[in-house]
């Protein structure tokens, strides 16, 4: 089975270090970038399985990045964190088709707990059952 590649996009370094050791420690590939125009880049000459991204970033932020994610890449599944879980910051991800939303600070458990949530609903999207 090919490692998952899982980019963080966070401009919080303290953030995207430990989701890399975290998401490493499981076994995943993982890249981390600072920025929405550099996660932009990345995803253009790299192919990523998950997306993990913040929504408060200077310049552009997450829900920028996400728009235009669902825009070019409609399937690239993404978890939101987020240090604002207000009720507008969710509802307003939800609608850019979101697949997890996860609330900062959170606990290495959660983070893991989170992705593998979103890993078994991509395995279910791309072995639909009941077929023929």
């Amino acid at each position: 089975m090919k490692e998952m590649k899982i980019l963080v996009v966070d401009d919080d370094v303290i953030v995207t270090k430990s989701c890399k050791r975290i998401l490493e420690a499981e076994g995943f590939e993982v890249s981390v970038v600072s920025s929405a125009d550099h996660a932009l880049e990345s995803i253009k000459n790299y192919e990523f399985d998950l997306l993990l991204v913040d929504v408060k970033m200077p310049k552009h932020d997450g829900i920028y990045l996400m728009r235009e994610i669902k825009k070019n890449w409609p399937d690239l599944p993404i978890i939101v964190m987020s240090g604002y879980p207000t009720q507008e910051t969710i509802s307003d991800v939800q609608q850019l088709g979101i697949a997890q939303f996860i609330p900062k600070p959170f606990r290495p458990d959660e983070l893991i707990q989170s992705v593998h949530h979103v890993i078994k609903k991509m395995k279910i999207k791309s072995f639909p059952t009941g077929a023929g």
